[in-house]
This record gives C-alpha cells, sequence and structure tokens, in this order.
C-alpha cells in the first residue's frame, strides 16, 4: 500500500485485504493499485477497454470505469467503481462485476488482463 494512502472504506480494505490472500500475482498487483491515494488510481475509460480488448476476454480495472466512449465487444469487466453509464454500457454486452466477485469466480486469475 502507498505509504501516504490510508483507506478508509471498509469495503476497499476488504478487498485489498482478498486480493493479498490470492497466490495469483496478478492480484497482488491490483492490490497495490487499489492501495494508492485516490487520485493515483487508475481511472478507464470504455473507449480504452475497446482498445484493449477482444471478444471474451475478462479484464480488472483497479480503479474506476468511466463510461466515456463506445464499448462494442463483449467482455466481462472487473472493476472496484464504475459510473452509472459505464456499467449500463458494458452489461449491454458483456458483463460488468465487482473485483471480489471476480476473485472469488476465478481466484487465479487465469486469462484476466488489467488494463489501466
Amino acid at each position: 500500500m502507498d505509504k501516504k494512502a490510508n483507506p478508509t472504506n471498509p469495503v476497499l480494505l476488504e478487498t485489498i485485504e482478498l486480493l493479498k490472500e490470492q497466490d495469483a500475482a496478478l492480484w497482488s498487483d491490483v492490490a497495490e493499485n487499489l492501495g494508492k491515494v485516490n487520485r493515483q488510481r487508475p481511472e478507464v475509460n470504455l473507449s480504452d477497454i475497446e482498445r484493449n480488448t477482444e471478444d471474451g476476454d475478462t479484464v480488472v480495472v483497479p480503479g474506476k470505469v468511466l463510461g466515456s466512449g463506445r464499448l462494442s465487444k463483449e467482455v466481462t469487466v472487473a472493476a472496484f467503481q464504475a459510473s452509472n453509464s459505464a456499467k449500463k454500457h458494458i452489461n449491454e454486452n458483456g458483463e460488468f462485476m465487482f473485483i471480489q466477485d471476480l476473485v472469488e469466480e476465478n481466484s487465479e486469475a487465469e486469462e484476466v488482463k488489467i488494463v489501466k
């Protein structure tokens, strides 16, 4: 966790702890990003996900997904936060879930990409 960051959000703390308990290196990287000061966490637009994925991909955003851009691909997106418009657009073709749900579903992080 970032030395300057001192998160107090209980859901964030629980998510970071869950990620650290996993063996897969990808989850450690996600935990490290979530442990940063809020303004240093990634904010990813739908257009970024569109450019960096293929149909059927599963991606994790260690921060917030924003609704700017278009997403035409059928992808599963997991994030700590997402705007309402981002969730709506993702769910039109794919699936949005929170990071904790993805970890429970895929603890080995098989075929999961980080987009930041």
